[in-house]
C-alpha cells in the first residue's frame, strides 16, 4: 500500500510541475487584466530552447544543465510574450486572436528549426541531463510519510510549490501586487491615482512569458528528455483551466495544477493501480482533457475573476 502511494504521489508531482509554473504565470496576466490563451505556446517554445541549449552545454554545465536550460526556456518565454503583450496593450488587438496566434506560429515554428538543426528530423536528440527523481534530504527518512511524499519525487515540483507560496506573497502583500491588482480590476481608477497601467499590464504579460517557458522547459526535461511536436499537448490549457479553478489565486492554481497532475498521471500508472487497472488505457489517457472541458463549462460561469480582465485600456487625455 505504501509503494502504490508513493507510485502515485511521486508521479502526480512530475506531471503537476509544469502545470505549476504556467499556471502561476497566468495569474499574473490575467490578475493584470490581459487574456492569455498563448500559455500553449509560451510553453512550446519554452520547450524547444531548453531542450536546445541542454543538448549544446551538457558537458559545459554538467547535473546544472537542466535548471539552467531551464531559465533559458523562461527567458525565451519573456521574449515569446512581448509579443502578447505589445499585441494586447499597445496595439489593442482582441486579447483571444492574439494568443491564439501565439499557439498556432509556436508549435510550427518549433518544429521548423528543429529540422533546420538536426537535418530534416521531425524531433531533436535526446538529452542526456534531465530532471530525474530526488529525494528530500531528512524529510525522506522519516517512516511512512518520508518514502511516500519525500522520496524519489520531482526537485521541480517542490520548487514550484514555494514559487506558488512567494507568488501568493508578491500578489497580495506587496505593493507591486496590490498595483497589479489594481489595473486588473479598474485600470481608470488606478490610472488617476499614478499608477502606469501600460507598464504594469506589460510586466503582467512578461511574467506569464517567464513562468509559461519555465514551464514548457521542465516538461521536456523531465517528461519527454526531446522536442517534438508532441512535447506539449494540452498542458497549457490545462494551466488555464486550473487558474481558472484555482481562483486567480496563486496557491489555488497550485493545488488545482497538481489535481490536473495527477489526472495525467493515471494515464501512466492506472496499470499499476489495483481498483483502475482494469480501466482501457484510452480512457485514462483522455482524462486529462476532459476533465480540463468540464472544469472550463462548469467553473468559467461561475468564477468571477479580475473586473477589467480582457478588456483593452485606453489611457484618456
Amino acid at each position: 500500500m505504501v509503494n502504490m502511494l508513493a507510485l502515485i504521489v511521486s508521479s502526480t508531482l512530475v506531471y503537476s510541475a509544469p502545470l505549476i509554473y504556467t499556471a502561476l504565470g497566468g495569474v499574473f496576466s490575467e490578475r493584470s487584466g490581459i487574456v492569455n490563451v498563448g500559455l500553449e505556446g509560451i510553453m512550446v517554445m519554452g520547450a524547444f530552447s531548453a531542450i536546445i541549449f541542454n543538448l549544446q552545454f551538457a558537458q559545459t554545465f554538467g547535473s546544472w544543465t537542466p535548471w539552467i536550460a531551464t531559465l533559458f526556456g523562461g527567458l525565451i518565454g519573456v521574449l515569446f510574450s512581448s509579443i502578447h503583450a505589445v499585441a494586447t496593450v499597445s496595439l489593442r488587438a482582441d486579447h483571444i486572436i492574439s494568443g491564439t496566434v501565439l499557439n498556432l506560429v509556436a508549435p510550427s515554428l518549433g518544429v521548423f528549426l528543429t529540422r533546420v538543426m538536426f537535418d530534416g528530423a521531425g524531433q531533436t536528440e535526446f538529452i542526456k541531463q534531465k530532471f530525474g527523481y530526488w529525494s528530500v534530504p531528512l524529510l525522506s527518512k522519516i517512516p511512512v510519510v518520508g518514502k511516500i511524499f519525500f522520496s524519489q519525487t520531482s526537485q521541480p515540483a517542490f520548487v514550484g510549490i514555494v514559487v506558488a507560496i512567494i507568488c501568493w506573497f508578491i500578489v497580495f502583500k506587496t505593493s507591486f501586487g496590490l498595483r497589479l491588482r489594481s489595473v486588473g480590476e479598474h485600470p481608470q481608477a488606478a490610472d488617476t491615482l499614478g499608477i502606469n497601467v501600460y507598464k504594469m499590464r506589460y510586466l503582467g504579460v512578461l511574467l506569464s512569458g517567464l513562468m509559461g517557458g519555465l514551464g514548457g522547459a521542465i516538461m521536456a526535461q523531465s517528461i519527454n528528455s526531446q522536442f517534438a511536436i508532441t512535447t506539449i499537448t494540452g498542458q497549457g490549457f490545462m494551466s488555464m483551466a486550473a487558474m481558472i479553478f484555482g481562483k486567480w489565486n496563486p496557491i489555488g492554481a497550485m493545488l488545482a495544477a497538481i489535481f490536473f497532475g495527477f489526472a495525467q498521471s493515471l494515464a501512466v500508472v492506472g496499470s499499476q493501480i489495483p481498483f483502475i487497472k482494469n480501466i482501457p488505457s484510452v480512457y485514462l489517457q483522455i482524462a486529462p482533457y476532459v476533465i480540463t472541458i468540464f472544469v472550463l463549462v462548469g467553473f468559467v460561469g461561475n468564477s468571477k475573476g479580475p473586473a477589467a480582465n480582457g478588456t483593452t485600456y485606453i489611457k484618456s487625455k
